[in-house]
C-alpha cells in the first residue's frame, strides 16, 4: 500500500465520524447572508446532494456508502474557498480535498466536474439558486440537514487496499 493509500485508510474513517458535524458547519455557511452567494453556491449544491435519491455510492453499502458524501462536501468546500473566505470549520474541509484528489488520481477531475455540476441540479424541488436566494427554501434545506445530521450514525469502516479499490471502482463507474 502506498503512503497516500495508508494516509487515506487512516483518514477516511475519521471523515465518516465527523460527517454530521461537517454538514452542519457547511449549512451554517450556506445560511450566512454575510458570505457572498458565489461562495455559498458550491456548498449549497453539496448539501442538496445529501438528499439525492441516486448517489455515486449508495448509502447502504457497508463501509463505503457515505464516502461519496464526505468527498462531495470537501471538494465543494475547496471550490468555495477558491471564491472567497470561509470559517475555519469549512476551510479545514477544503484542505482535505487535496488528499481526495491524490487518492483518486485521474478520477479527481471527473469528481471536480461532478461537484461543479451539482450547482445546476434540483433535489426535492430545490435548486441551488433558490437555496441561496430564497430564505424559505434555504431554511427548509437547513432544517433537513440538521435532521439528517441528528439521525446520522457513522457506519462501520475499514479501509484497506481492497476497500480503496472498491471505492475507486464505484466512482469510476458512476462519475460522468
Amino acid at each position: 500500500m502506498s503512503d497516500v493509500d495508508e494516509l487515506a485508510s487512516e483518514t477516511f474513517g475519521k471523515w465518516l465520524c465527523s460527517l454530521g458535524d461537517d454538514t452542519k458547519a457547511i449549512a451554517s455557511v450556506v445560511d450566512d447572508q454575510s458570505i457572498s452567494s458565489e461562495v455559498r453556491r458550491p456548498l449549497a449544491g453539496a448539501l442538496n446532494y445529501l438528499f439525492k435519491s441516486l448517489d455515486l455510492i449508495d448509502d447502504g453499502i457497508e463501509g463505503l456508502g457515505y464516502m461519496d458524501d464526505a468527498f462531495v462536501l470537501r471538494i465543494a468546500a475547496s471550490k468555495a474557498l477558491a471564491l472567497g473566505e470561509l470559517p475555519a470549520s469549512v476551510s479545514r474541509l477544503a484542505a482535505d480535498a487535496d488528499l481526495i484528489r491524490e487518492v483518486l488520481g485521474d478520477l479527481a477531475g471527473r469528481l471536480d466536474h461532478f461537484v461543479k455540476s451539482l450547482e445546476n441540479g434540483v433535489v426535492r424541488g430545490r435548486s441551488v439558486d433558490e437555496i441561496v436566494e430564497d430564505v424559505t427554501v434555504r431554511e427548509e434545506l437547513i432544517g433537513d440537514v440538521r435532521a439528517w445530521a441528528s439521525r446520522y450514525s457513522p457506519p462501520a469502516f475499514v479501509m484497506d487496499e481492497q476497500g480503496l479499490v472498491k471505492l475507486r471502482s464505484f466512482l469510476a463507474a458512476k462519475l460522468p
